[in-house]
């Protein structure tokens, strides 16, 4: 089994895997992995091919160094072996081969140099080890001049190689050297002195082994840790990327210069009119519209900061109206206090959107405020709705009598106030249900028929258009029945008399389940103007005095809470034109828990 409680400092390029926490705790250190050289082979074995080929190429110069030297040698005299000069010859075609094939031809990886199992440890510390012991053997002069040649070898194996073959290699470069020795010491050619110079020697190749081995051990570890901290970098950019492009916010980054390094989506649809806004980075000084920006930007610049609660800019665009932008800025910090901002992150957003959402935080708050103030009111006035019943039947006066219905009207239109009030207040709604709307429309209207006392058949004021089959839609029945009855009051108190003047029509779309129901309700009369028509939706709005101006804020606020949409439009036919408010219902889904109507019923 393999042991797995080796410490991390005999850690080199091949194992034990060693990873770093990216939350700062310790390393976790593993057994030598037997699949580690495949995963790693090209993302982690650039460093690895690089001191190779610097390996390589230093082997292939002294191959030919020994070749030039033995040749100077001769010329200058000095008889030198041709199996000398043969050996050094081919030693340097080998080495400049295997340097040529590595460096142009192959890709290397750790594994190949981990064993001698493979071609490329043979052409390089095989080899080595192998030839420098032969120029040991062959060198007559028997100087030391040959065994210092083979601290290329156990220094390449210190590096390229685990620790346990780096040590092999010094044992081998040792047994080359001392069994050489020992063999001319043997033969009477050497003194003892010569083995323990050599010996020296050997520690000497030993010391080089462990020392090269730690070294790379160590720098396998830095690079395997830079590389998984640049990973994880990359990660938070793209995290950080995806967050930003989500934003509902513009956000720019922009220099000195006014170029702009970054732009998400919402900045570009800021900055575009009528084209889509360049892809950073681009100079934010190119379109004579941004200038107002530009502005601000080199203000900020100049003073060093930007109000915390931003300030407005105006876009004027050729051929369109101005745009006006709340700027927030944001600088990046070095570290010298005293360095000068290089950076600013902007953050812009819509006028028409701040204002909105003010307005909407506006209404909640005053909505929760009107909610509390109904909920106190309504008990002291039911209390004069029973006092007023008593004191009426008292009073047999008619004068009196007329004085008690006033105050009677007056209680129940407070009390349809506090209604409507409490309707909208914040609060848990009702979940929606599953319904037959064709069922609820034809009930409630002809509910409201018999309770405004209208009449019936040919002389009604209300033309019904309803399908025969169910028509399934999720809402709320009751909240339903109130956007519903409301709507008909609105239309009955601005259209005409007579008959045929108010419309309900609910459209199904058949054959288009996809699309929402549609339920209308058009009154004849005169259209809405424009300038009252944009405030129809808003609350406390009313063209009547005696009006609360809720009824189309509720019905609003109502289909919002159930996913449906509220809208109006005029229409113009001939003389006599009208209004028609619509509501887009949502249709349920199978996966809401849907059950047809008649899934339940008897069977004969």
């Amino acid at each position: 089994m393999a042991d797995r409680s080796l410490a991390p400092d005999t850690i080199s390029w091949f194992g034990p895997h060693q990873d770093s926490g990216w939350d700062g705790g310790e390393p976790e250190s593993s057994g030598a992995d037997p699949h580690f050289f495949d995963r790693r082979a090209v993302a982690g074995s650039t460093t690895f091919q690089r001191m190779l080929r610097a390996f390589l190429a230093a082997r292939a110069a002294l191959g030919l160094a020994l070749v030039a030297a033995l040749l100077l040698g001769q010329v200058l005299g000095s008889v030198m072996p041709l199996r000398l000069l043969g050996l050094c010859v081919a030693y340097a075609l080998v080495a400049v081969f295997t340097w040529w094939w590595v460096g142009f031809r192959g890709q290397p990886v750790p594994r190949q140099l981990a064993s001698p199992v493979h071609l490329l440890w043979w052409s390089s510390v095989g080899l080595d080890l192998i030839s420098f012991g032969l120029l040991n053997v062959l060198d007559a002069s028997a100087g030391v001049g040959f065994s210092a040649l083979f601290i290329l070898p156990v220094l390449m194996a210190g590096v390229l190689s685990p620790r346990r073959m780096a040590l092999a290699t010094a044992a081998a470069a040792s047994l080359l050297l001392l069994g050489h020795a020992g063999w001319r010491v043997w033969a009477g050619q050497e003194s003892g002195l010569r083995i323990s110079q050599l010996g020296l020697v050997s520690c000497g190749f030993f010391v080089i082994g462990v020392l090269a081995s730690e070294l790379a051990g160590r720098l396998a570890r830095e690079e395997r840790a830079a590389r998984g901290s640049l990973e994880f970098a990359r990660q938070q950019a793209e995290l950080n990327r995806l967050v930003i492009d989500e934003m509902q916010e513009g956000v720019l980054v922009v220099d000195r210069r006014g170029r702009v390094r970054a732009a998400n989506p919402a900045a570009q649809a800021l900055l575009a009119h009528g084209q889509h806004a360049p892809a950073a980075p681009f100079q934010l000084r190119s379109v004579a519209a941004w200038s107002g920006l530009v502005a601000a930007v080199e203000e900020a610049f100049s003073r060093g900061g930007w109000p915390e609660g931003g300030q407005d800019v105006t876009l004027t665009f050729e051929g369109g109206g101005p745009r006006s932008l709340r700027v927030r800025m944001r600088f990046t910090r070095r570290r010298e206090s005293s360095a000068e901002e290089d950076l600013c992150v902007l953050l812009l957003e819509d006028n028409r959107k701040v204002m909105a959402r003010n307005r909407q935080e506006k209404l909640a708050a005053m909505g929760r405020v009107s909610a509390g103030i109904a909920h106190e009111i309504r008990n002291p006035l039911a209390a004069i709705d029973q006092a007023n019943a008593l004191l009426s039947e008292d009073m047999p006066d008619p004068r009196s009598q007329q004085l008690t219905r006033m105050v009677a009207s007056n209680v129940q239109r407070l009390k349809r106030i506090v209604d409507d009030v409490m309707e909208v207040a914040p609060g848990v709604a009702p979940e929606p249900v599953a319904f037959d709307a064709a069922s609820l429309v034809r009930t409630c209207c002809e509910d409201w028929i018999s309770t405004n006392q209208l009449p019936m058949g040919g002389m009604s004021p209300m033309k019904l258009d309803l399908p025969s089959q169910p028509v399934m839609v999720l809402f709320e029945p009751e909240h339903l029945r109130r956007v519903l009855v409301n709507l008909l009051d609105n239309a009955l108190r601005h259209a005409p008399s007579g008959a045929d003047t108010v419309r309900v029509r609910l459209d199904a779309h058949p054959g288009h389940e996809a699309r929402p129901v549609l339920l209308s309700v058009f009154s004849l009369g005169e259209p809405i103007p424009a300038d009252i028509e944009r405030h129809l939706f808003e609350p406390f709005f009313s063209t009547r005095s005696r009006g609360s101006g809720l009824g189309l804020y509720i019905c609003r606020e109502l289909c919002e809470r159930y996913g449906a949409r509220i809208d109006y439009r005029s229409h113009r036919s001939g003389e006599r034109g009208g209004n028609e408010f619509r509501v887009q219902l949502r249709r349920p889904s199978l996966a809401e828990g849907t059950v047809p109507a008649d899934l339940f019923s008897p069977t004969s």
